[in-house]
């Protein structure tokens, strides 16, 4: 068997050591254990050598003790010895992970909490389901620390670059969300600490390498509701939503039908970014915002601000709204992976264009009008999409005096839609 002991938030247990031939772990847990004398030691670096030191140990029958951080199933190195070496070969000993520990030190409970890692992955990914959960802890590392999540938290853009400001004179960046970050660093050590700090305050910080994890809190929300199913909300249970469910003005809203093909092509999912560009009464941000992504609405009307907000509000979302003409809005705005267009007039090509070039998967456009269909197709295409679309039609029940029923059209709509591929496999950014 090869043991593996996750160290939890001190180090491993001596009994777990006795008789090893082989110990492997990193140079804190070799430091902290009491390694037998004779034992040969591997420090965690790249993990293929350490991992061709293990197979011959194993081979030979040598014991062999693998030193993991916290829980060593959880995010760590269990997966990588199970393909290896297969489950059976393996005795797992946990401990508590630096996400069970940082919350117990805070006194939240996290059966509700999304847990992403940035720990040698795109940060991006952890930065958009902050944006969306009201309670989130990203396991972090070089490159993807709490600065880094601060920066592009607190409305500069990924990585802690500024954002370009856009030239519209109108156009203001979202304003940052709810979000207070806890950074919980050596945990289980004398040094322990857990501070609690805005986005930009964590921008500003050099944290060092002692970070353990960093909860994403909208303080608000911390403690939830009582839940049955572990981890991230559920999905809604329906999508599509009537127009009466959002606050609109003139039924200046997309409709229903044509929500549900929209949703079915942007495919928003926890961890995305979607734009919603020429909002209005922003129905397909919220409904995106209730399937997991990170969302920003672009409108460029001061009435249309409030409203998108408060149907936001009500449907128990985030989303972030920028007040301003599109494209000179979008400048300084984080990349998305999907971007819904809504909305006419001669700048719609020049906008879609424009989304098109910065889209890491799709762009979705609805109009009413068929003169635009062929220049929003040819910008859609230029900018390397594969294009399709459709003519919806639909004719709804509606009632008529003597308890009978008609069908009454709603106006058609243009749908097309640009795929770039391949972007993406199910779920990984290629």
């Amino acid at each position: 068997m090869i043991t593996v002991v996750g160290t939890g938030t001190g180090a491993a247990p001596a009994e777990s050591l006795a008789g090893a031939e082989l110990v492997v772990g990193g140079r804190r847990h070799l430091d902290a254990a009491a390694v037998p004398a004779d034992a040969e030691r591997v420090v965690l670096g790249p993990l293929a050598p350490a991992l061709d030191v293990i197979e011959r140990h194993h081979d030979k029958g040598s014991r062999v003790v693998v030193l993991a951080s916290g829980d060593p199933g959880f995010f760590g190195i269990v997966r990588v010895l199970a393909e290896r070496f297969g489950p059976a070969a393996l005795d797992v000993r946990p401990g508590v992970s630096s996400v069970a520990a940082a919350f117990a030190r805070v006194g939240v409970p996290w059966d509700d909490a999304v847990v992403v890692s940035a720990h040698g992955r795109d940060l991006r990914t952890a930065v958009n389901v902050c944006r969306a959960r009201p309670k989130v802890a990203v396991l972090t590392g070089p490159g993807a620390g709490p600065a880094e999540l601060g920066a592009a938290l607190g409305g500069a853009g990924e990585g802690g670059r500024a954002a370009a400001a856009p030239s519209g004179p109108v156009a203001q960046f979202p304003a940052p969300l709810h979000r207070v970050l806890l950074v919980a660093s050596a945990l289980g050590t004398r040094d322990e600490r857990v501070e609690r700090v805005t986005p930009s305050e964590a921008a500003a910080r050099d944290w060092g390498t002692a970070v353990s994890v960093v909860l994403c809190l909208d303080e608000r929300r911390a403690l939830g509701a009582v839940r049955t199913v572990a981890g991230p909300a559920p999905a809604p249970s329906r999508w599509a939503l009537e127009e009466g469910e959002f606050d609109h003005r003139d039924s200046m809203i997309t409709k229903f039908e044509v929500r549900a093909l929209a949703l079915a092509r942007l495919g928003p999912r926890l961890g995305d970014l979607v734009w919603d560009v020429g909002a209005g009464s922003g129905s397909v941000a919220v409904e995106c915002a209730r399937l997991g992504a990170a969302v920003v609405a672009v409108e460029k009307a001061a009435d249309g601000i409030e409203r998108i907000r408060a149907n936001a509000a009500a449907h128990g979302v985030d989303v972030q709204v920028v007040h301003g003409p599109a494209p000179d809005a979008l400048a300084g705005l984080d990349d998305p992976d999907a971007v819904f267009v809504g909305g006419g007039g001669r700048e719609l090509p020049g906008i879609v264009a424009a989304c098109a070039r910065r889209a890491r998967r799709s762009v979705v456009v609805a109009m009413a009008a068929l003169d635009r269909v062929p220049a929003v197709r040819a910008a859609l295409t230029e900018a390397g999409l594969d294009c399709d679309g459709v003519l919806l039609q639909s004719s709804r029940l509606a009632p008529l005096p003597g308890d009978v029923t008609r069908l009454a059209a709603t106006n058609p709509v243009f749908l097309l839609w640009g795929v770039r591929n391949p972007v993406y496999r199910e779920g990984v950014a290629q």
